[in-house]
C-alpha cells in the first residue's frame, strides 16, 4: 500500500533547529516559507498543528555563543531567552497571513499525566476550532531530564502530540531528504529509503549521528517519533524543509522523503499507557505474571517488591521475578498502600486499608504488554 492522504483532515508539522536558524542568526526566509506553506494547506481545508525547535538555538545566537551547551541550566537560560525571539518571528508572519497563532509551552508532566494529558488535547481542539494555528514547543526554561519533565527531543514531543489529537499526518522537516541506508554526505552511492512498512532493528541501524549542534535530535529520534505516531494509526513523513513546497507536495502524494506506515489504530488509553513515563515499578511472581499474560487482575499476594513512590493513576513498570520490565499498568493503589498489602490475599484488604476498597492492584485493561506495544 502506497502514500494515500486522500481523507487527511489533520496534520501536525515539525520543523527542527537546523532549519529555523543560520550560521548568525534566524533564518527569517525559511520561518516565512514554512508559514506561507501552512496558510496553503489552511486554504485546503487542513487543521494544523505546529511543533517548533529553535529556542535555545536562537538564545545561543543571541548571546553570540557558538559552541553546543551541554549544562541544563545554561540550556534553559538560552530557551528563555529565545523563545520570544521564536515565537515574535512566527507571529509576524503568520499575521501577515491573517492567520491568528498561538503559544504552548509543554513538558513531559502534561502528558504523564492522565488528567493534563485529556486537558491540553481539548485546549488544542479548541485552538484548532477557532481557526487558530496551535505552536507548540516544550517549555525548555524549565523542563530537565533529571526530574523526568523532559521529552528529550522535539521529534519525540510531535508525535505524542499527533498521537494525543488523533492526526492523520506527522511531518517532520530536517536538512536531509529523509532516511539512507547509509550517510549520504560520506558515501555517494546512499539511497534514500522511500518507504518504510514498519520500523525495526534493521531501519533503526541505518539512523547515525547526532543533530546540529543546538538541537538534541537525529535521524534515530525522527524514527522512534515515527514508531509513536504509527501505533495512533498516524503516518509519518520524514523530508527536507529546504524544499519550498514540502508540505505542498506532500498533501498531494508526490514521492517525496521517506514515509513511514501506520499501524492499526489503538485506544487513546492504551496510547496513554504506552508512551508515558513510569513513575515507579512492581515486581511480581512467576504465577502472578502468567495470570498477567491469561488476561487476569494482579491480586497483592503475588507482589514481591516495590520500587519508588507513585500515586494510585500513574503509568508503572511491571516486573518479572528476576526483575525484567515486560509491562506497563495503571494501579488503583499508591505505593504505600500497595506496600501495605503485598503479599497478602485479597481478603484482608479491607482490615489492612479499610473498607470500600478495591479486591485487585488493577484489572487487564489497565495493562499493556511492552513488547506488544513496539511491534
Amino acid at each position: 500500500m502506497s502514500r494515500d492522504f486522500s481523507n487527511l483532515k489533520t496534520i501536525v508539522v515539525k520543523v527542527g533547529t537546523n532549519l529555523l536558524s543560520s550560521k548568525t542568526t534566524i533564518d527569517e526566509k525559511r520561518i516565512e516559507n514554512i508559514v506561507e506553506q501552512i496558510s496553503q494547506l489552511r486554504e485546503k481545508g487542513y487543521q494544523v498543528v505546529l511543533v517548533t525547535s529553535g529556542a535555545i538555538g536562537m538564545g545561543a545566537k543571541e548571546l553570540n555563543i557558538k559552541n553546543s551547551v551541554k549544562d541544563i541550566a545554561m540550556r534553559q537560560a538560552l530557551a528563555s531567552i529565545g523563545q520570544p525571539i521564536l515565537m515574535s518571528t512566527y507571529r509576524k508572519f503568520f499575521k501577515k497571513q491573517n492567520i491568528v497563532c498561538s503559544q504552548v509551552l509543554i513538558t513531559r508532566k502534561e502528558l504523564d499525566n492522565r488528567k493534563t494529558y485529556v486537558n491540553l488535547r481539548n485546549s488544542i481542539f479548541t485552538l484548532l476550532d477557532l481557526g487558530i494555528i496551535p505552536i507548540l514547543n516544550e517549555n525548555d526554561s524549565i523542563s530537565t531530564a533529571e526530574i523526568g519533565s523532559a521529552f528529550g527531543d522535539n521529534d519525540r514531543m510531535s508525535a505524542l502530540v499527533a498521537s494525543k489529537i488523533d492526526a492523520q499526518l506527522l511531518v517532520i522537516l530536517t536538512d536531509i531528504d529523509g532516511l539512507y541506508n547509509d550517510n549520504p554526505k560520506d558515501n555517494l552511492e546512499a539511497k534514500l529509503i522511500k518507504e518504510i512498512e514498519s520500523i525495526d532493528d534493521t531501519i533503526m541501524g541505518y539512523a547515525k549521528g547526532a543533530g546540529s549542534t543546538f538541537s538534541t535530535g537525529g535521524m534515530k529520534t525522527k524514527l522512534l517519533a515515527a514508531k509513536i505516531a504509527a501505533i495512533a494509526g498516524c503516518s509519518c513523513v520524514i523530508a527536507s524543509g529546504m524544499d519550498s513546497n514540502v508540505l505542498i507536495k506532500i498533501v498531494e502524494n508526490q514521492d517525496i522523503g521517506t514515509y513511514i506506515h501506520p499501524k492499526e489504530k489503538i485506544s487513546q488509553r492504551i496510547r496513554w499507557i504506552i508512551n508515558s513515563s513510569t513513575n515507579g515499578s512492581i515486581r511480581i511472581d512467576n504465577g502472578a505474571k502468567k495470570a498477567l499474560e491469561n488476561h487476569k487482575s494482579l491480586l497483592p499476594s503475588g507482589i514481591i517488591e516495590i520500587n519508588g513512590v507513585f500515586e494510585a493513576g500513574d503509568v508503572i513498570e511491571i516486573c518479572d521475578s528476576k526483575g525484567i520490565a515486560f509491562a506497563k499498568a495503571v494501579p488503583y493503589y499508591d505505593s504505600t498502600d500497595i506496600l501495605a498489602i503485598s503479599g497478602h490475599n485479597s481478603s484482608d484488604i479491607e482490615e489492612l486499608l479499610g473498607p470500600g476498597k478495591k479486591a485487585v492492584i488493577f484489572r487487564p485493561e489497565d495493562l499493556v504488554f511492552i513488547n506488544e506495544s513496539n511491534k
